[in-house]
């Protein structure tokens, strides 16, 4: 964006990175505490926005540095693949609930759940669906 302020690029350069941090903090801790894949997505989203604001569309995209279409599909087909994964290994109802404990030497124990990756999956779609709108909206202003 021609003319866009030099404080606004400046302070962009320092929130982005704290937001999307923060987004993945939401993510990691939404399966046991509020939070979650679909708020998460859309602080993520919202960087990606505050990003555009301050420089253009094309250096957004360049950032993500992935369509946004790829982060819809792909964010689908994992919630989908967690929900089958109960049916697929014991027979249980789709998107039952599975954990699995991975020991990490030097780390210790890691708690991986089909939760999780379900809320990874909510949080690509929404990245993905978000900035699709709002890409597709920048297109349209140009």
């Amino acid at each position: 964006m021609i003319g866009s302020s030099l404080i606004l690029q400046t302070a962009t350069r320092f929130l982005v990175p704290l937001l999307l941090l923060f987004a993945v903090f939401l993510l990691l801790r939404g399966h046991n505490e509020p939070g979650g894949g679909f708020i998460a997505g859309l602080v993520a989203s919202g960087a990606f926005a505050l990003h555009m604001f301050a420089f253009d569309a094309s250096s957004t995209r360049k950032l993500m540095g992935v369509e946004s279409q790829l982060l819809m599909g792909s964010g689908l087909m994992l919630a989908l693949v967690s929900g089958v994964v109960g049916m697929v290994l014991k027979g249980q109802p789709f998107l039952s609930s599975q954990w699995w404990t991975l020991n990490i030497p030097g780390i210790g124990e890691l708690k991986l759940s089909t939760p999780l990756f379900f809320d990874i999956g909510v949080f690509l779609v929404v990245i993905g669906v978000v900035t699709t709108i709002m890409l597709s909206l920048a297109k349209v202003e140009e």
